[in-house]
C-alpha cells in the first residue's frame, strides 16, 4: 500500500442481490484498505496529531445473500440494530461504537481518537449474515488504542457486540492473522460467507518511522455463535 494511492468509490447503496452486493463490499474494500494502511491504527506512536472525522450516523444494512443467492440456513434475514458497545474481554475491550461511512472523496472515515472503535456502516450489522467490518486503531499519539491488544486474542476468545437496542451478539474467534499491507487478502476479508461474521481490523507488524505507518494489518476473524 506504499506509496499512497488515492481511490474513489461512489455512495454506498443497499444490497439486494449477490452480484450488487459484491460491487459494494469489494469497491469499499478498497477504499478501506488505503485506509488502514494511513491511519486505521497506524499514528505516530509519539506525536500523531487528531485525523478530521465527520462520522456519519449508524445504519441498519439490508439481508446479504450468499454467492448462491440463498440466505444462509438457521440466519435470520432480518436487518438488526446497529452496534452500540464492543466488548472483548480477554483483552480488556470495552468501547463505544461509533458508525463510519465514507467521505465526499470517496475515502473511509476513522474515528477522531485512539478511541472508541468504528463500524463500517456498509457492512453487515454485526449479527447478519455475511462480514461485518471493525476497525479500531492500535495506538494514538503515544497511548495504546482501542485494538492495541488485537494481537492478543485466540481461538476461541468471545466477542459480544451490543446492539443500540439492547441486545446483544456473541461471536468467537476462529483465527487471528497478520498480512503485510501489501498483500492483504482483500477476498477473503470482505467476500461473501455463508454466516453471520465478525472482523477485526487494525495495524501491526513493526513501526516504520520514515512513513509513520506500521507494516502490517492484524485481522481477527469471528463467527456468531
Amino acid at each position: 500500500m506504499r506509496p499512497t494511492v488515492e481511490v474513489s468509490v461512489p455512495p454506498a447503496e443497499s444490497a439486494r442481490t449477490t452480484t450488487r452486493h459484491r460491487v459494494v463490499v469489494r469497491a469499499v474494500a478498497a477504499a478501506f484498505l488505503v485506509l488502514l494502511s494511513l491511519v486505521a491504527g497506524c499514528a505516530t506512536p509519539s506525536d500523531a496529531g487528531p485525523a478530521q472525522n465527520e462520522s456519519m450516523p449508524s445504519a441498519s444494512a439490508p439481508a446479504v445473500v450468499t454467492p448462491s443467492g440463498e440466505v444462509g440456513a438457521g440466519w435470520s434475514s432480518a436487518p438488526g440494530s446497529p452496534p452500540a458497545r464492543l466488548e472483548i474481554g480477554a483483552i480488556g475491550v470495552d468501547s463505544d461504537v461509533m458508525g463510519l461511512g465514507l467521505r465526499p472523496d470517496g475515502s473511509m472515515e476513522v474515528p477522531a481518537g485512539g478511541f472508541p472503535a468504528g463500524w463500517y456502516t456498509g457492512s453487515p450489522v454485526p449479527g447478519q449474515l455475511g462480514p461485518s467490518i471493525v476497525a479500531g486503531h492500535v495506538d494514538w499519539g503515544g497511548s495504546p488504542g482501542v485494538f492495541y491488544r488485537l494481537r492478543d486474542l485466540e481461538l476461541g476468545d468471545d466477542v459480544t457486540v451490543v446492539s443500540q437496542d439492547g441486545s446483544t451478539v456473541r461471536f468467537v474467534v476462529s483465527a487471528v492473522e497478520q498480512y503485510p499491507k501489501d498483500a492483504f487478502p482483500t477476498d477473503k476479508v470482505y467476500g461473501d460467507i455463508d454466516h453471520p461474521g465478525l472482523r477485526l481490523i487494525t495495524c501491526g507488524g513493526q513501526f516504520d518511522s520514515d512513513i509513520s505507518s506500521y507494516d502490517d494489518n492484524i485481522v481477527v476473524y469471528a463467527d456468531r455463535v
